[in-house]
């Protein structure tokens, strides 16, 4: 079976935002890290279209509910692949097939009696497009998220009896693993003991969104909708819109990625409705925290938000998710300080790990006939930058695989400090000085490079492209961990594979040091 992976499937009321980056870089380190461990991975992403929200924007613009979602999800789509993010899924919300899908799965949940009428009544906020619990005290109802006015609904929608399945959820979320992090879990774990309450999954006269079949005037709501997607978007270009042939390409998911703030659609809600439609439930939801800047709350009314294509362009991919899993624990909040990211990537990329590989490179090329030195005593199994080496890979592994990105870079810098501390005590610099020392300065070198290209292969997923460059550095071959990614990395995560006397090409500083001398 392959690795599923998602993203949120992204609202398209707006542009893209550092929010969903952050989000989707996550979740693209673990699928490339996924498939270089061998795993086939379906990494799914895409755009969430419909609702009324989407609609009164179109109308705000003057453009139709259609044209709208057309250029927004352009560019989340173009977003992402100037990312290199290695997605092989994109799913729209307004594809077709993906209305087949929607209606099938529909069919089964009214056929097992899980679908009644009733009034929904209750202030309703179009931003979230959900009912707010019982600010009807409030002389002005708003919403606290989005600070707008509240609408009264009165009106007769389709439920979901989700309160038939509070045993099941009860269970589901109190189960080791299913809800992370532990917090997140708890959080569930509270709200689901508060007790499960229908909800509605139809709107009356909102014509942006998919007619639910046999009940006429009836749209689904958006989270009905939307979580559909992480199914349909399962299905080739060439496949014909059926349920149960997207569930065979891949379904249930391994983990969904998500903001805290969507948790309860994906931890209860959406369990509940693949129970009643006879689905395998997913394996993991992770609900990751928010990020601030400079300690305040991204916002357009501050001037504050943070431009994925400006940050793109002025400092590249490799910066950004660099700071983004190395200093951000995934699961809590996040607080972007600009000194801090160009201070992060500065030392940990440009200085103990680019300038690593850059004088060393130097150093054999100058006395090395321009090749990797003669390995002698480095090959060996005690050489301590091998046991550094090798010993730097369990804790990487353990990391990745418990989603803590931190903790992986974290045991990458340890390595490199390493091996620039053994490089400064053996100062091969002062030994090519004394005579008969040239063969101990080249295992030393052999041994400081060797550490260079494990850095390298074990950065792939996280900065694959400063990967990329390292191993080009050391003359040897990028990993492929993209979408179309079909070897393993357990080849080359083995000590001594620099043969001596391959040339190394002419050293060029792999990371740029970031110069931010204006806000971004």
């Amino acid at each position: 079976m392959p690795f599923t992976l998602t993203t949120p499937l992204y609202y398209v009321n707006d542009r893209p935002h550092l929010g969903s980056t952050y989000t989707t870089v996550a979740c693209d380190a673990i699928a490339r890290y996924q498939r270089l461990q061998g795993q086939k991975v379906e990494f799914i992403t895409g755009c969430d279209e419909h609702g009324q929200k989407i609609q009164r924007t179109a109308e705000a613009a003057g453009v139709t509910p259609q044209a709208h979602c057309d250029a927004v999800s352009a560019r989340f789509r173009q977003l992402w692949q100037s990312w290199q993010i290695s997605n092989n899924h994109f799913i729209r919300t307004t594809d077709p097939r993906h209305r087949a899908i929607v209606e099938q799965f529909f069919a089964r949940v009214e056929a097992n009696g899980d679908v009644r009428e009733g009034r929904q009544q209750g202030w309703y906020c179009v931003a979230c497009e959900e009912y707010k619990d019982d600010p009807a005290a409030a002389i002005e109802p708003s919403c606290a998220v989005h600070q707008r006015p509240l609408e009264w609904r009165d009106e007769m929608n389709l439920f979901f009896r989700l309160s038939r399945y509070q045993e099941d959820i009860e269970r589901l979320v109190a189960s080791p693993g299913f809800v992370a992090p532990a917090s997140r879990q708890r959080e569930v774990q509270n709200f689901v003991a508060g007790g499960l309450k229908d909800f509605s999954i139809s709107r009356l006269d909102v014509p942006w969104g998919i007619p639910v079949p046999g009940h006429a005037g009836h749209t689904f709501y958006v989270w009905f909708d939307a979580l559909l997607g992480y199914l349909s978007a399962l299905l080739e270009s060439d496949d014909p819109p059926d349920l149960e042939l997207a569930v065979s390409r891949g379904w249930p998911a391994d983990l969904h990625v998500i903001g805290k703030d969507i948790l309860r659609f994906h931890a209860v809600f959406w369990p509940a409705m693949l129970l009643s439609a006879g689905l395998e439930l997913p394996k993991r939801v992770f609900g990751h925290g928010f990020l601030t800047r400079e300690g305040q709350k991204m916002g357009k009314s501050l001037g504050n938000v943070l431009d994925p294509e400006v940050l793109l362009e002025r400092c590249g991919a490799d910066a950004v998710r660099w700071y983004l899993l190395r200093d951000i624990p995934f699961g809590e909040d996040g607080d972007f300080q600009q000194q801090r990211f160009s201070d992060l990537v500065n030392n940990d990329l440009a200085n103990t790990i680019g300038n690593l590989l850059n004088r060393t490179t130097s150093m054999a090329r100058k006395w090395f006939d321009g090749g990797v030195p003669p390995a002698g005593a480095a090959l060996e199994s005690s050489h301590p930058l091998a046991v550094a080496a090798l010993a730097a890979a369990d804790p990487f592994d353990a990391a990745m695989g418990a989603l803590e990105f931190r903790g992986a870079a974290e045991s990458l810098l340890r390595l490199a400090e390493t091996a620039n501390g053994y490089l400064n005590t053996q100062a091969p610099w002062k030994q090519m000085k004394q005579p008969g020392q040239e063969a101990a300065v080249g295992s030393d070198l052999y041994a400081v490079l060797e550490v260079s290209r494990w850095l390298a292969v074990l950065l792939a997923p996280l900065v694959p492209d400063l990967s990329a460059r390292m191993l080009s550095q050391l003359g040897q071959p990028a990993l492929e961990s993209g979408a179309s990614a079909s070897l393993t990395w357990h080849p080359v995560r083995q000590w001594g594979l620099l043969r001596p006397g391959d040339p190394l090409p002419e050293p060029v500083p792999v990371m740029q040091r970031l110069e931010l001398d204006s806000p971004l």
